[in-house]
């Protein structure tokens, strides 16, 4: 599955990173804290990488909730999600060290959906800019795989789902399993679960859970299906 000997992580206080590290707990993985790996700073991140010469990095730092950060404060998102991911892909390019970048499906135009990895993109809100900003710099360095993943924590956290929101969830837990199955993979995988609606997701999980629409807005009107094709991911899983 993975001939990779040492394995570094970023991102590991994170909600997925919590998660993976619960799975995979052994010597091979390195889960250094934000003090001990800050990706903004690219010379002591440098450091930390020649020191303890990982062969993979997987890349989940990043600033992410509240999505509204993205629009109030550009620089935190700027500095963590583009910098702080070009620094790591300079440091793999000095190191020559494969690199696993964590995007979003948010980087889809959500016109029409079910979207497969070559086509085009186009965010749809400001996190989606700050990752495929991280990708822009990841695409530059061939040894390298990018995720497009749509997930969500177990149990659904949400008190409401939306009925008019077309997309890919699917938990942490089931990405940790069968992540390492990627590892040798390079270019672009969209990663996710079936095409449903938010609350026919949730519902399953909590019958309780109420049902919303998003208003429809000049910025929100024909994009709200930024759904995947996920058949490269189904072909690599069930071999």
């Amino acid at each position: 599955m993975s001939n990779y000997k040492k394995i570094l992580f970023t991102g590991a206080s994170g909600r997925f990173g919590q998660v993976f590290k619960k799975i995979y707990n052994s010597k091979k993985y390195l889960y250094p804290s934000r003090k001990e790996f800050n990706i903004t700073n690219y010379k002591s991140s440098l450091k930390y990488i020649k020191k303890n010469k990982p062969d993979l990095i997987i890349h989940c730092a990043a600033l992410s909730r509240p999505m509204s950060i993205h629009n109030t404060n550009i620089i935190d998102s700027i500095e963590t999600n583009i910098i702080g991911t070009s620094n790591l892909v300079k440091a793999c390019s000095i190191q020559k060290i494969k690199l696993i970048y964590f995007s979003t499906s948010y980087v889809y135009p959500g016109l029409k959906g079910n979207y497969k990895e070559t086509e085009s993109i186009q965010p749809i809100n400001n996190y989606a800019w700050s990752k495929l900003g991280g990708e822009c710099a990841v695409q530059l360095y061939k040894n390298s795989l990018i995720l497009r993943i749509c997930m969500t924590e177990k149990p659904f956290v949400h008190k409401y789902a939306f009925k008019n929101f077309m997309t890919n969830f699917i938990f942490h837990d089931e990405v940790a399993k069968f992540l390492p199955k990627l590892f040798k993979y390079k270019g672009i995988i969209n990663v996710g679960g079936p095409i449903k609606n938010v609350y026919d997701f949730a519902k399953k999980y909590n019958s309780k859970i109420k049902g919303k629409y998003i208003q429809r807005s000049k910025t929100t009107i024909n994009r709200l299906k930024p759904s995947m094709n996920i058949s490269r991911l189904k072909k690599i899983i069930n071999d």
